[in-house]
């Protein structure tokens, strides 16, 4: 969002200034200035009357007004400072030394964290959510842009590192999906039409689409996932994101994944799904509660990635037939991969 400047403040209508500068009503109704939200007067128009009754000047109140504004949307739209994070290596359950010592992530980068259950993949992603010291079963040491960070495991608004998306979801909150997102988007002091550019990017990942004025607890765990996904790409300003077990939630996972890297978002995924395992330039293998191997993709692999996207267009083509009450077609899958870019 733009700083708001003294020509804007005086010259835009207040319906357009709140819409893209939503503190701005809270400030108006502290100094007990009552308005229609929908007026399209100016705000230097609409304090004439009411510096006149209060013996203040106008001007004064407008430079402060600003300044006040600016400030807040700094801090609420600040995002957390963040370039590197490290994983320095702990023990095994058994107490032996990993055989990853060190993993460096930058902005941008996606690692796919893969092996079997009970391997130990959501106790490392529960340390990097912690930002462990050492002071977890692991042992392990989570370092921000080279320093221990335990002093923002704490953090709140825009200061927050971690966003974190489980294996399940639900909503208690009587709200519509509109509604909670405008609550979100002003407490970020973000523009209001954030809210509809959310929805319509969740709506991108859901199987079927939901609308603003739609109740939270009506939605199927398939669109939960999908607007959480959608607010911590759009709203949410953490830079590192954790997944466990996407392939679950029934949503569009590649383009999941594409919209927060978009956001230059830090994303590690737990994963038993091969596809998504090799979207990832480098994926970690977890053994006996171990980072046991960090493996690079391979040029082979990459072939073989091709091969699993085109079998998942595959699958979500027969799975869209399915769902609409179709009968699915066989698929010659040989004339399909020749066929297909």
């Amino acid at each position: 969002m733009q700083p708001l400047t003294q020509e804007k403040l005086t010259q835009t209508s207040l319906a357009a200034l709140l819409a893209e500068y939503p503190l701005l009503e809270s400030v108006l109704l502290e100094q007990g200035i009552e308005f229609d939200p929908a007026e399209e007067v100016t705000l230097a128009a609409k304090l004439a009357q009411w510096s006149a009754l209060r013996n203040r000047s106008a001007a004064d109140f407008l430079d402060q007004l600003l300044a006040r504004i600016n400030e807040l949307n700094g801090l609420l739209a600040s995002t957390a400072s963040l370039e590197q994070l490290e994983i320095i290596a702990g023990r095994d359950k058994s107490g032996q030394p990993e055989q990853v010592e060190r993993i460096c992530l930058q902005r941008g980068d996606l690692l796919t964290i893969v092996g079997p259950t009970g391997s130990g993949k959501s106790r490392l992603l529960a340390d990097i959510e912690w930002l462990a010291t050492g002071d977890t079963p692991s042992g392990r040491m989570i370092l921000v842009d080279g320093h221990p960070s335990e002093d923002r495991r704490f953090s709140t608004g825009g200061d927050q590192l971690i966003a974190q998306l489980s294996q399940t979801m639900s909503f208690v909150l009587d709200a519509t999906v509109e509604e909670l997102l405008s609550l979100h988007v002003e407490s970020r002091g973000m523009a209001a039409s954030v809210v509809a550019e959310t929805i319509a990017a969740a709506n991108e990942l859901s199987g079927e689409p939901f609308a603003g004025a739609t109740a939270l607890t009506s939605l199927s765990g398939g669109q939960t996932r999908a607007l959480m996904v959608a607010d911590t790409a759009l709203v949410c300003r953490s830079p590192i994101v954790l997944i466990d077990e996407i392939e679950n939630a029934g949503i569009d996972r590649r383009a999941a994944f594409n919209l927060l890297l978009s956001q230059d978002k830090i994303v590690l995924s737990a994963t038993h799904d091969p596809l998504l395992a090799l979207l990832a330039p480098r994926r970690l293998c977890m053994r006996h509660g171990a980072m046991h191997a960090l493996r690079q993709r391979t040029i082979e692999e990459e072939a073989i990635l091709a091969d699993l996207e085109k079998l998942d267009d595959i699958h979500a083509a027969i799975r869209h037939q399915l769902r609409h009450g179709g009968q699915a077609a066989p698929i010659d899958l040989e004339n399909f991969r020749r066929n297909t870019p």
